[in-house]
């Protein structure tokens, strides 16, 4: 019989999958994966955080609880809990009823929903940072949006190209999306500080640029989830537009859940009210209605205060870690008196680090340590252990003094 799918061609190639894949293939009973960006313990395995565990027995046991369908726009409390996670408790936006927020399919659903909903209505340029996390390109162009780039990262400094950031954000056309991360920058783990942020955000509002910020770490920076929401907060205060796209997977552990929001900011109670209900319009033809557990879990431990409370313990001992094992692998890598200065991997903050490493050293780690990253030299710090910490500066320094 023939096929009528037989001229379909094979996936390009994606970079991260594709490091993913060969590590699973490899049979070295001591290979290092760290190209994923999920946390791990200490012993490498996968957290699931206790306060869920409490959450999801209550969940268990109470009969009012069903498997109905949600709204199209999601669990109403947990939209209002969210929204006020990251625009603080006593947000003017939220007083004024002028924030849609929308229960999404994490940190990448809420990203396409909003992609969707800015096509649809407002102009089709987005600039992203150069570098940024793999996936933005995909999810903006597939919503029709035209993808530009502005400077970000100095591979020189391996910091912040601050001055060309703002060159080219002062260059983008009026009305342009702009797309921020809101902290603990994937990949470099590069950051603003507070003081380049505000002129960021005069820079963004002078030339009526319209801000997306990408929140997947809230909490995963600094291991304070206020400190790590100061430049949303920092735009939404002047009174302007902005859209967040709001991610669980990282901060509860809950990647799997699938559990994210999108928050529309909007200039009035108004202009709120047309946006939801063309969001609306948006997620009926894409999946209809999310899920409910995911958004259950969130809802039960934000609603409690002593969940809360315990959440951001749990959370902080997460951030902790990681910042331990950077210290751990930088002073690892010092002692074996690696060329170079490695200093950026205690500046650099979040889960990841761009180590500066290129392409032909990660090809030869993966080869020869059986230790996989990312082409570009990203590694995920949340991912090594005190134990895998001597292991990676070994092949650092080998890959650095052997490999040009």
């Amino acid at each position: 019989m023939s096929s009528i799918l037989s001229n379909v061609l094979p996936a390009p190639e994606d970079p991260v999958l594709s490091v993913i894949f060969a590590c699973r293939d490899d049979p070295c009973p001591v290979k290092l994966n760290l190209s994923a960006g999920a946390y791990r313990t200490e012993e490498g395995n996968p957290l699931v955080l206790e306060v869920v565990r409490r959450a999801e027995r209550q969940l268990a046991n109470a009969l009012s609880c069903d498997k109905g369908y949600l709204p199209i726009d999601g669990l109403a409390d947990f939209n209002k809990l969210s929204a006020k996670l990251i625009l603080g408790d006593d947000s003017p936006a939220m007083e004024e009823k002028r924030v849609v927020t929308i229960q999404c399919l994490s940190g990448t659903g809420s990203l396409r929903v909003g992609a969707e909903f800015l096509a649809k209505h407002h102009q089709r340029v987005v600039f992203v940072p150069n570098p940024t996390w793999g996936n933005h390109l995909s999810i903006f162009t597939l919503a029709g949006l035209s993808v530009e780039y502005f400077r970000y990262y100095d591979p020189q400094t391996r910091g912040l190209d601050f001055k060309g950031m703002l060159e080219d954000l002062g260059a983008a056309p009026s009305g342009a999306i702009v797309v921020l991360q809101a902290c603990a920058h994937n990949p470099t783990g590069v950051d603003p500080t507070l003081e380049q942020w505000e002129q960021i955000r005069l820079i963004v509002r002078s030339r009526g640029l319209l801000p997306f910020f990408d929140n997947a770490y809230q909490g995963f920076a600094s291991g304070n989830l206020d400190s790590d929401a100061q430049s949303v907060r920092m735009f939404v205060a002047d009174g302007g537009e902005c859209l967040i796209a709001q991610s669980f997977g990282k901060n509860m552990g809950l990647y799997g859940e699938r559990i994210g929001a999108l928050t529309i900011v909007c200039t009035s109670q108004d202009v709120a009210r047309k946006v939801h209900s063309q969001v609306l319009l948006v997620v009926r033809p894409m999946y209809l209605s999310p899920p409910i557990h995911g958004a259950s879990i969130v809802t039960t431990i934000l609603k409690n205060s002593d969940m809360y409370k315990d959440w951001t313990i749990e959370l902080k001992g997460m951030t902790d870690r990681i910042i331990n094992m950077r210290q751990q692998l930088y002073e690892a890598i010092q002692a074996r008196g690696t060329p170079g200065d490695w200093s950026h991997i205690i500046k650099q903050i979040g889960m990841f680090s761009f180590t500066g490493l290129n392409e032909m050293q990660v090809r030869w780690l993966a080869k020869e340590y059986h230790i996989y990253m990312t082409y570009d030299g990203r590694i995920s710090i949340a991912s090594l252990s005190s134990k895998t910490v001597p292991q990676l500066a070994d092949a650092i320094h080998a890959a650095v003094t052997r490999i040009a």
